[in-house]
């Protein structure tokens, strides 16, 4: 009863807070640091095209989906939300005809490696936050919330590349990798990928505390709670 309850808790709070912190009206950026849910500029050098608009609603929608057609999250979800199954060798409980993930919202599960692609794709532009994040008015600098920022992305990045469909495009989806253009690059890809897949859970975890915990600190900053420790070069 503990874990299920706990769960229901922790998934609501972070569905609660992001929803909150996306839609709340004020940009999270501090200096060089910008929140998880939020970008500023995409571009290099003197090309810098302004897409906060457009990437606030992909940010929260990207990342939704790919979570919530999860496989660990749906067998955690559906197991602490709707009790289903309520336990193990408890037979199933009766709601009439079975229907699979052909109904709205399941079959948007049908969509999970399209969520991930994307969510790849968001993975890079934090990425390039995190490294704008170690800039300060043209210098080299480390502050805490520099370090936040890493082990943030760090987090997401291995919860998305320890992903099952991950794991099929690099390599599942090849019959035999003996036959196959760069077949032994793959193979070593998807066997590096099997060890790192029972990880996935815990990935799945600790990247969702560490999103919220970036924007919170973020805007702790702003509201000149806490004044953080920097070191410029």
């Amino acid at each position: 009863m503990i874990e299920p309850a706990l769960t229901v808790i922790c998934y609501s709070a972070f569905v609660i807070y992001a929803t909150w912190s996306v839609f709340s009206g004020t940009n999270v950026v501090f200096d060089s640091y910008v929140s998880p849910f939020f970008s500023t500029w995409l571009g290099f050098g003197l090309i810098r095209v302004p897409v906060i608009g457009i990437l606030i609603p992909i940010l929260a929608v990207i990342p939704l989906g790919l979570r919530g057609s999860c496989y660990y999250y749906r067998k955690s979800y559906f197991r602490s939300f709707f009790w289903d199954p309520p336990a193990c060798a408890i037979q199933e409980l009766k709601r009439g005809r079975y229907r699979g993930e052909t109904r709205f919202p399941w079959v948007l599960n049908n969509y999970h490696r399209y969520f991930l692609v994307l969510s790849l794709i968001v993975v890079v532009f934090l990425w390039v936050d995190v490294v704008r994040a170690f800039t300060y008015q043209g210098h080299f600098f480390v502050g805490l919330g520099s370090v936040v920022m890493l082990v943030n992305v760090i987090l997401l990045s291995l919860y998305s590349l320890t992903c099952h469909s991950f794991r099929y495009l690099m390599g599942g989806r090849i019959d035999r990798f003996s036959k196959a253009r760069a077949g032994m690059l793959w193979q070593r890809a998807t066997m590096t990928l099997n060890r790192m897949n029972p990880l996935h859970g815990a990935w799945a975890w600790y990247s969702m505390f560490s999103v919220a915990l970036t924007d919170v600190y973020i805007r702790l900053l702003m509201a000149g709670v806490i004044h953080e420790p920097r070191w410029i070069f």
